[in-house]
């Protein structure tokens, strides 16, 4: 059990919606807080919504960042031969 503070303009907004909905005002935050919690729980991290696009456009190769350095080492070496 903890306790929080809340500014006043929040605590009315609670207490009219506990009013609206015949709760206490208890309810009305474990509600909200539960319904926060488990959207965040679900929550995907932005790397993992888009980790099947990065690297997929632009040149049409996907594997860019796999093979940068194997690239790097041959134009190197096309450019200055031992």
């Amino acid at each position: 059990m903890f306790s929080i503070r809340l500014p006043g303009e929040l605590e009315e907004k609670i207490k009219r919606l506990a009013k609206k909905y015949d709760a206490s005002k208890s309810e009305i935050v474990r509600e909200a807080i539960e319904d926060y919690v488990a959207k965040e729980e679900t929550k995907e991290k932005p790397y993992e919504l888009g980790k099947d696009l990065f690297g997929r456009y632009g040149s049409d190769e996907g594997n860019l960042s796999e093979t940068y350095k194997q690239k790097v080492k041959k134009k190197l070496n096309e450019k200055h031969p031992d």
